[in-house]
C-alpha cells in the first residue's frame, strides 16, 4: 500500500506507457476483474521514490504477490526480480499460448513468486485465449522475440 499520493496526471502516464497492460503478466485492464493498480518497482519502505521511473502497472495478483520484494530465491541462489523500468519483457520472458516459459534467471524467479502460471491464472489466460483476447495486440508487440 502505497503511503505517498499518486496524481491523476502520472497515474495516467504510468497506465498509458503500459499500454493498459500488467507490465508483467501482460493481462489487459478490460480482462482483469479487478483492474490494475500502480506499483512501486522498489518499495518505498526500500526508499523507492513515487516517481515516474520507480512506477509500474500491474494486476492485482501480481501486485499483491511482488509485495516489496525486489528479490527471490531460485535453487539456493538470490535472484532479483524482472524491473519493468530497466528489463526488456521478452529477454525474460516467452509466451506459449497462456504459458510463460523463463528465459532467465530473473524470469524464473518472478513467474515462481508471482505465482504468474499458478492453475487459476492459467486457466484465466486460456479463457481468454479462447475468446481472442490473450493476448492482446499490445502484449503481442511486447512479448514478440
Amino acid at each position: 500500500m502505497s503511503r505517498s499520493w499518486i496524481s491523476d496526471a502520472l497515474r495516467a502516464l504510468v497506465r498509458d506507457r503500459a499500454q493498459r497492460l500488467c507490465e508483467y503478466c501482460l493481462i489487459h485492464e478490460d480482462d482483469s476483474v479487478w483492474g490494475l493498480q500502480v506499483d512501486h518497482v522498489i518499495a518505498e519502505k526500500h526508499g523507492g521514490p513515487t516517481a515516474e521511473h520507480n512506477l509500474c502497472y500491474a494486476c492485482p495478483p501480481c501486485n499483491r504477490a511482488k509485495g516489496s520484494d525486489l528479490t527471490t530465491v531460485i535453487n539456493g541462489k538470490l535472484v532479483r526480480l524482472f524491473n519493468p523500468r530497466i528489463d526488456v519483457w521478452n529477454e525474460h520472458f516467452a509466451l506459449d499460448g497462456p504459458l510463460f516459459k523463463a528465459r532467465s534467471r530473473i524470469g524464473n524467479g518472478t513467474i515462481a513468486l508471482l505465482g504468474i502460471n499458478d492453475s487459476d491464472r492459467l486457466e484465466m489466460r486460456r479463457m481468454l485465449a479462447q475468446a481472442g483476447a490473450y493476448p492482446s495486440a499490445a502484449a503481442r508487440s511486447i512479448s514478440a522475440p
